[in-house]
């Protein structure tokens, strides 16, 4: 058996990627990322992955205020060399077109809330470069969502320090997140048993 020649957009060029490459280099896997000017391709995800961001994504939008979108697995151009995708992110109405929806990407500073679902085969991503990464953008708000024993999520919430420039733990919350910023927050994380 022989394998099939790798495609050309496989070998990275003299200094890397960029964030502009993810837009036109044809054929990527989908959910391709961008980190420290590398491709990173995502595995297919257990259900726990899906579920966790299904309930995330409809709690908050029927709480997001107004000048406020929420959006599932888009990019955020942090800069040059890192486009990473996390699972949920909330931005800015004003960086969303109203009428085409052809957007692939935001920029951070439009991002009010980057979200990562841990994953086994991305936990070392999603637990430590991505929140740097977010942090060094000044994404002012940041969560990380981990499957507890009993299989809901545990969400760690975390706010950028404006001294420190990275972030710190704010809380940590098993059945029920209850919030006041970014915007005020309830959502009852046992639901995810009746999804």
């Amino acid at each position: 058996m022989t394998a099939e020649p790798l495609p050309a957009w496989a070998y990275p060029p003299p200094g890397g990627f960029t964030a502009d490459d993810l837009d036109r280099i044809p054929d990527l896997p989908p959910h391709t990322e961008l980190i420290d000017g590398s491709l990173v391709f995502v595995s297919p995800q257990k259900s726990f992955h899906s579920l966790a961001i299904d309930l995330l994504a409809y709690a908050l939008r029927r709480q997001v205020p107004e000048d406020l979108r929420v959006r599932r697995e888009m990019t955020i151009t942090l800069d040059r060399s890192n486009r990473p995708e996390p699972d949920l992110v909330i931005v800015n109405a004003r960086a969303v077109p109203s009428a085409d929806h052809d957007e692939t990407n935001y920029p951070a500073a439009e991002v009010v809330l980057a979200v990562e679902v841990v994953s086994p085969e991305s936990a070392l991503r999603d637990r430590e470069r991505k929140p740097q990464l977010y942090a060094r953008a000044g994404i002012q708000h940041f969560w990380l969502v981990e499957k507890s024993r009993g299989g809901r999520p545990t969400i760690h919430v975390y706010e950028l320090d404006p001294v420190l420039g990275q972030y710190a733990v704010t809380g940590i919350h098993h059945d029920r997140l209850k919030l006041a910023v970014p915007f005020t927050i309830d959502i009852d994380l046992t639901e995810i048993d009746h999804m």
